[in-house]
């Protein structure tokens, strides 16, 4: 059975947001860049094989998904996909960063 990447809704809508906001905020000096770095995101979810590297998800954060996989996008910014997985379908539920006042508890 062939693998399925799914993003929920509210994924979609915040990595759109997210070329936004870190354009606004200047962390990069062109909104292409910008795209091109949330881009980057996408492509590392949709190719990652999400059989090596993927950790269960502590309860405190449960409510994102039950796995998340690290994406390191530079020396001072990683990523955290959480996702659901059925089968070969993976739901991706949410993502943050070390920035993000959450990330202490991932610890």
């Amino acid at each position: 059975m062939e693998r399925k990447i799914i993003f929920s809704t509210n994924i979609e809508a915040y990595l759109k947001e997210l070329v936004d906001i870190l354009y606004e905020k200047k962390y990069f000096g062109f909104e292409e860049d910008t795209r091109i770095y949330v881009q980057e995101i996408v492509e590392f979810i949709l190719h990652y094989d999400f059989k090596v590297n993927v950790r269960k998800t502590d309860k405190n954060f449960k409510m994102f998904g039950s796995n998340f996989i690290k994406y390191k996008a530079n020396n001072n910014t990683s990523w955290y996909i959480f996702f659901d997985q059925r089968g070969n379908q993976f739901l991706i539920n949410h993502i943050l960063n070390n920035h993000s006042h959450d990330f202490p508890d991932l610890l």
